[in-house]
């Protein structure tokens, strides 16, 4: 491949062009909501949270303002300490750690599995203290984390399971006794974002909670509108974090869309793993028998490849590559404690210096996904 670089227009997500597809859709959507003015809560809101209850197969789902404040709410709802230990993981962005320091709670890090890159069950047991009170399992890039086992070590010392769920939602997970939940039903609280780039994503900032605790849900259900149960009666300390109409709207439209998506999203991943099956220096995502992936990365582990010089090849053939994540959570300026020790995490360790995530998103179709793919195999061939 030499010459001119063809113009294909490569993003890491093509918003515009998922856009462009659904354009009446949303443009109508968007309007009624503008005609209605009913901009704060209202029909709009409320149907959304019905249609995703229904979707997800779980008795409340509970809009807020975006996914770090989902994750937040969560712990305010069930109550805990400052000083009790939160145990999650290592590998993954800092909203998840960033909620627990906001709330004086003792963030605990564990290392993770190598191929799903998801939280070490085992490391898990071994991090469980007197002090623990909750586990936040993160289900990264679009697989479920090993939920099993998880709410095992829960149940077997009285934890609560918190599931951040913001990058697979949609995802299944099967039990060994066949019983199947999506992402997030699973645990007492799970929480998503509907960040723009997301599976299921608005045109701004949204995020959810879901329980099947009516009582759980009673209280996250307050404590997202300034604590009240009854309107000027202040029961709980709370916050202000609501689903506005016309981002509720919205993904009312693409919530129709999404297990489209998926597998628009499954079968570039196909492509991609067919593509480089043979390249030595690259293994494809491994994905665990218990759980579909809905890929909202595309993420390699590279082999002795200098990884600067690989995206600086593929931008300048017009393709982005991002590293997700270049900094593990302990090494973060705002979390380092004397405690957290590299030689305890030394899967994410390997994993900051060796992923890569490459294009994913609805839009990517055969002509740009052979273009990506043999532009990253004339790399490791020059």
């Amino acid at each position: 491949m030499s010459g001119v670089i063809p113009d294909h227009n490569i993003q890491m997500v093509d918003l515009k062009g998922q856009y462009t597809k659904i354009k009446e859709q949303i443009d109508t959507a968007i309007m009624d909501v503008i005609d209605s003015t009913a901009f704060i809560k209202g029909p709009e809101v409320k149907a959304f949270q019905e249609e995703l209850e229904n979707y997800l197969d779980v008795k409340h789902v509970i809009p807020c303002g975006n996914g770090t404040d989902a994750l937040q709410i969560a712990l305010m709802a069930l109550g805990l300490k400052p000083g009790d230990e939160v145990v999650t993981t290592d590998f993954t962005f800092a909203a998840t750690v960033e909620v627990i320091g906001l709330m004086n709670l003792v963030p605990v890090f564990v290392d993770v599995d190598r191929d799903t890159f998801n939280i070490d069950v085992n490391e898990l047991k071994k991090a469980i203290t007197p002090k623990t009170k909750a586990i936040i399992p993160v289900h990264l890039f679009g697989q479920c984390a090993n939920m099993e086992a998880v709410m095992e070590i829960a149940n077997d010392n009285n934890l609560y399971v918190v599931e951040d769920t913001a990058q697979a939602i949609g995802a299944d997970y099967t039990f060994s006794n066949g019983k199947v939940q999506k992402a997030g039903t699973i645990g007492n609280i799970g929480t998503t974002s509907f960040f723009p780039s997301k599976n299921l994503g608005c045109y701004g900032d949204g995020g959810a909670l879901f329980t099947n605790d009516s009582e759980l849900a009673k209280r996250l259900g307050a404590i997202v509108n300034h604590g009240m149960y009854e309107r000027y009666y202040h029961d709980e300390i709370g916050v202000n974090s609501r689903l506005d109409a016309i981002q509720a709207a919205i993904l009312r439209v693409k919530l129709g869309h999404l297990d489209e998506y998926g597998l628009a999203r499954k079968r570039a991943a196909k492509y991609y793993n067919e593509a480089f099956s043979e390249v030595v220096q690259l293994e494809i995502p491994v994905i665990d028998e218990k759980t579909t992936h809905v890929f909202h990365q595309y993420t390699l582990k590279t082999k002795d490849v200098n990884r600067t010089e690989l995206i600086d090849f593929l931008k300048g053939r017009g393709i982005p590559a991002m590293i997700y994540y270049p900094v593990p959570l302990h090494r973060q300026k705002a979390y380092i404690r004397p405690e957290f020790k590299d030689e305890n995490y030394p899967i994410t360790m390997e994993l900051c210096k060796s992923v890569i995530s490459l294009p994913m998103h609805t839009e990517l179709d055969n002509n740009q996904l052979k273009y990506i793919t043999e532009s990253v195999k004339e790399f490791f061939n020059k």
